[in-house]
């Protein structure tokens, strides 16, 4: 059965919830500092003690400082509603209708203040930059599973993982030219959609 933006989120037990919370107050925490005095300012014990946890509580939760610009809750959330799409959907098509109706929804709920200073960190901070690609290739191992689940190949595949890296890169690109451009660059969904959209068509000419 087909499924949407409607799908019902699991519920959290109390022990998820704080951590959910705690999780939340170290990212709060750690902006707000970065918005303050910049990135390579803010220091690990700083954000402890905004966050109101001791420092070992942000390593147990996060295991650099480029871990919390970049962690956040949207692969459980990819993973779950391209999951609820139809199997003999194409993996593109059930991609851009969970951007489209799911995905970018949570990503647009995070004040947009958030979201651009996560994107100019991606940019602008080598750091941090080199821990994203380390952390997209997560995303890629989750899709590449969906992909086997549907294909019956094996996630290991040559094919699989090419196609899954397409698409992560594809997405990530997306994100970096409207990081990079700021207000000019468009919407965010319209152009993660247009980047699924070359993956698709390929590259056409002017």
């Amino acid at each position: 059965m087909a499924a949407s933006a409607q799908t019902p989120e699991p519920k959290l037990g109390l022990r998820e919830r704080k951590k959910l919370k705690t999780r939340t107050a170290i990212r709060e925490a750690t902006y707000r500092l970065i918005m303050d005095q910049g990135y390579d300012a803010t220091t690990v014990e700083q954000i402890a003690e905004a966050a109101e946890v001791s420092p070992s509580t942000v390593f147990r939760y996060f295991p650099t400082k480029e871990d919390i610009v970049l962690t956040d809750e949207f692969d459980p959330v990819l993973e779950r509603e391209l999951r609820a799409r139809p199997a003999g959907e194409s993996l593109l098509d059930s991609l851009r209708h969970v951007i489209e109706e799911s995905l970018l929804r949570a990503v647009q709920s995070e004040d947009p203040e958030v979201t651009r200073l996560r994107t100019r960190l991606q940019v602008e901070v080598p750091a941090v930059r080199s821990r994203m690609m380390e952390s997209m290739s997560v995303t890629g191992q989750m899709i590449c599973r969906v992909l086997a689940d549907r294909t019956g190949r094996d996630a290991g595949d040559l094919e699989v993982r090419v196609y899954a890296m397409a698409v992560v890169g594809a997405l990530m690109e997306a994100t970096m030219y409207w990081a990079e451009r700021g207000d000019a660059g468009g919407d965010l969904r319209d152009l993660s959609v247009r980047a699924l959209d070359v993956l698709r068509d390929g590259l056409q000419g002017t």
